[in-house]
């Protein structure tokens, strides 16, 4: 089977120059637009602009609109001068509905959204809705048939952490975490000339790298002692207590949760 041509460079064009499709079926909100501008902010433009020999945008209609609400001059493009005019038709649909075919790992999708939240990243930048994020970072908390008191709609506002419970072999310790990024930072700083209270520092924030599997250290936790329990609790691998937690900065809640927690608690936040 022949291999299909494909673009060999990014470039570099002025808004200006870009031609939207007329006959683009995606469509993109004010909402979406911005959230795509504040992605380029935060990460910058990691998704070139896709365009044809005509200067045609193929894909990357909503990246360009963020781009100029922006105030950007200039945009990272790839030419794709390899297809047809019904290839190019065809690729402004694929494009968009092939992405939409994906789906999630909800399991692994929750852990990285959870060390995110810990990391006090700012999760609106994931594209989710505060209560789409409510959801993932407590998934049992959304429940269409669980507290209702009567009226439709209506939720209870008690907030439990679920038991820690033994559900299955104890993890072997380096599946719990992973410190190959440390270790590569380490040797760095090793092999660097810097003074040794520079280096000191340094080691410090390496360990920030460290991946840390949540749902084999809530394993890992179950099967082990008291002391080891304690200490993992202290360093905030597990949260049995919530309002610890929350007294303590490991959790941190978007304004919605804070009034409900407030409201439990009836304390201020």
């Amino acid at each position: 089977m022949t291999a299909t041509p494909s673009a060999k460079k990014i470039e570099l064009w002025p808004l200006a120059r870009l031609v939207p499709y007329e006959r683009n079926a995606r469509t993109h909100s004010a909402e979406q637009v911005a959230q795509i501008a504040a992605s380029i902010q935060e990460f910058g433009f990691t998704n070139p602009i896709l365009v044809d020999s005509d200067d045609g945008i193929l894909a990357g209609h909503g990246r360009l609109a963020a781009a100029k609400d922006l105030g950007l001059a200039e945009v990272p493009v790839v030419v794709l001068d390899h297809l047809t005019p019904t290839q190019r038709r065809a690729y402004v649909i694929a494009d968009n509905k092939l992405a939409l075919n994906a789906g999630w790992d909800e399991d692994l999708l929750q852990q990285e959204i959870a060390a995110l939240s810990m990391a006090d990243f700012d999760l609106s930048l994931m594209g989710w809705s505060e209560d789409e994020l409510a959801g993932l970072l407590d998934p049992e908390g959304i429940d269409d048939d669980a507290g209702h008191e009567g009226e439709e709609g209506k939720y209870t506002d008690k907030v439990d952490v679920p038991p820690y419970e033994i559900t299955g072999p104890k993890p072997e310790l380096e599946d719990v975490y992973d410190l190959s990024k440390v270790e590569e930072l380490l040797h760095q700083i090793e092999q660097s000339s810097l003074p040794d209270k520079e280096k000191h520092f340094l080691r410090a924030a390496a360990y920030r790298h460290a991946v840390f599997n949540y749902q084999h250290c809530a394993e890992y936790y179950a099967h082990s002692g008291a002391d080891v329990q304690k200490l993992m609790e202290n360093s905030a691998l597990v949260i049995v207590d919530f309002d610890k937690a929350i007294q303590s900065g490991w959790v941190k809640l978007n304004e919605q949760l804070k009034e409900i927690y407030k409201k439990e608690k009836g304390i201020e936040l």
